[in-house]
């Protein structure tokens, strides 16, 4: 069912029309909602104890991760963040030590680490993933950006880890249609609410 043409047009649809909304925030509004979002993210118990957290480096009009990021490196935690590899269509996980001089410019101009700077990391490592996307719910369905590559890595090498879904309360909608492959996040958490994944792990 998931695979009708029908529900692979209104996916790309919603995506299309909440990333035009969110592209229409402004520098000031998103500077605004990342810091309340952050401040929810900072407070919610699982992120808290964590000692290794994957994180994305934000891109465009994306909530900005760069002040989290330096407040788990200013806690003494371990900062990862994923190298997109292409040809084997797979995120590999560095860790990332200093945010100025340990990343480079990678997939589609997304900040990535430099793998000769940073050492890789076992994903089994991993306590908790910060995970990016263009559409969330309350449930925790998530869509991404249609590549599919934070869906592999969640469903088969970080099983263990705590997923928590960042994004602005306009990316959320009622339910996200999800497609087989899909894989759901335990948290939402948005500059004006956190939302747990019922019969969450």
């Amino acid at each position: 069912m998931h695979n009708h043409p029908d529900i692979i047009a209104s996916r790309q649809d919603l995506r299309h029309q909440v990333l035009g909304r969110r592209d229409r925030l402004s520098a000031r509004e998103r500077h605004l909602k990342s810091g309340a979002l952050a401040a929810r993210l900072m407070g919610l118990e699982p992120y808290a104890r964590a000692r290794s957290i994957l994180f994305f480096a934000s891109f465009r009009s994306e909530v900005d991760t760069f002040l989290l990021m330096e407040e788990v490196l200013a806690g003494g935690r371990q900062l990862a963040l994923p190298l997109t590899v292409t040809r084997e269509k797979q995120l590999r996980i560095y860790e990332v030590r200093d945010l100025e001089e340990d990343l480079v410019r990678g997939y589609q101009g997304i900040l990535e680490p430099d793998p000769t700077r940073c050492a890789e990391l076992g994903p089994a490592e991993l306590d908790l993933v910060i995970v990016p996307g263009s559409v969330f719910d309350r449930q925790g369905g998530r869509m991404g950006y249609g590549g599919g590559y934070y869906d592999r890595f969640l469903a088969n090498r970080a099983p263990q880890a705590t997923r928590v879904g960042i994004c602005f309360d306009l990316q959320l909608v009622t339910e996200v249609p999800m497609a087989p492959h899909d894989q759901y996040v335990d948290y939402v958490v948005t500059e004006s609410r956190i939302a747990e994944r019922p019969a969450s792990r």
